[in-house]
């Protein structure tokens, strides 16, 4: 199996839901057309974005292979089997195998957690094994699932214990730990950028691409920050990443990645509906108040420079 699968700029999509809060999979065909002629690398699917906590296992099953069916093999489609029942990420697994995903991610469990690298890695054995054959990565974003093992510690037990183990999807400040992942045992595993307002230092660390929410609808700063980046033009990619600071700095005023994000997409045009609650519904004021703040920010000119 190559180890270094997933590379370049996969967006982390949104599950639209309908007014009255069921999925709508009329959605997912423009949505999917609209990432792909945008360059997108590949699709994220049912994950922190994709609210996967707040669906049910038959929705997620379902959400994932309408997007395989519309990708049709023209990316690669990654499937989030996270969750807190080791049984229920078993089956997810085994199903994104069964419908034709390229690989599976998953958070760890975040209710009750494990202690330990060890621990971590006894949990995901026989969710990667469910799927065997295709890349497994960690989804590591200990600011929300508060588990937060040392991941070198986990790439090392990880590799003997499942085959499939292919990288982590590193959504982490620590960039000292994100080197140390890059470059162990010679490089063989595939670190992905996680938080988007820190695509650049993720590249600088050594990773190989990126799984971001605001690249829905931001694709074309985050290609300007990876063509500066490859280019060696480091001052015009720190000006394209503040753009992308500057539009984080909007979405976080309105309920951060998930629910800021779709409130971003409503006002751009693009409606993928409310999220599911615990979060808030949107006011028809809020909106407007974020197309303000996009206009405030320039938003409109990124696709023309």
């Amino acid at each position: 199996m190559d180890k270094k699968f997933i590379k370049g700029l996969v967006p982390a999509v949104f599950t639209p839901f309908d007014k009255d809060g069921e999925v709508d999979f009329s959605v997912i065909t423009p949505y999917a057309e609209r990432l792909i002629s945008e360059g997108a690398d590949g699709v994220f699917v049912c994950g922190t974005t994709g609210e996967s906590p707040s669906m049910t296992i038959l929705e997620r099953k379902k959400v994932l292979e309408e997007w395989i069916k519309v990708v049709n093999g023209r990316i690669p489609v990654i499937a989030h089997v996270g969750g807190t029942c080791q049984k229920d990420c078993i089956e997810l697994a085994s199903h994104a195998k069964e419908s034709g995903a390229a690989a599976i991610a998953s958070v760890p469990p975040y209710y009750f957690k494990p202690g330990s690298a060890e621990g971590l890695v006894e949990f995901f054995r026989p969710v990667s094994a469910a799927a065997s054959g295709i890349p497994f990565y960690y989804y590591h974003i200990p600011c929300v699932t508060g588990v937060n093992p040392c991941t070198v510690s986990f790439l090392d037990k990880g590799a003997e214990a499942m085959p499939d183990l292919a990288g982590i999807k590193f959504t982490d400040t620590d960039f000292m730990a994100m080197t140390k992942c890059v470059n162990h045992q010679d490089g063989r595993f595939n670190i992905l950028n996680g938080f988007d307002e820190m695509l650049l230092d993720g590249l600088a660390s050594g990773a190989q691409g990126g799984v971001g929410s605001t690249y829905n609808y931001a694709f074309a700063i985050y290609r300007n920050i990876m063509d500066a980046w490859e280019k060696g033009d480091v001052l015009k990619a720190r000006q394209w990443q503040q753009r992308s600071i500057d539009l984080v700095d909007v979405i976080i005023r309105h309920g951060g990645g998930v629910r800021g994000g779709k409130a971003v997409m409503k006002a751009l045009g693009f409606d993928c509906g409310n999220c599911r609650r615990p979060f808030e519904p949107f006011t028809d004021a809020e909106i407007e108040e974020v197309k303000a703040e996009l206009e405030a920010i320039s938003f409109d000119t990124i696709n023309n420079n």
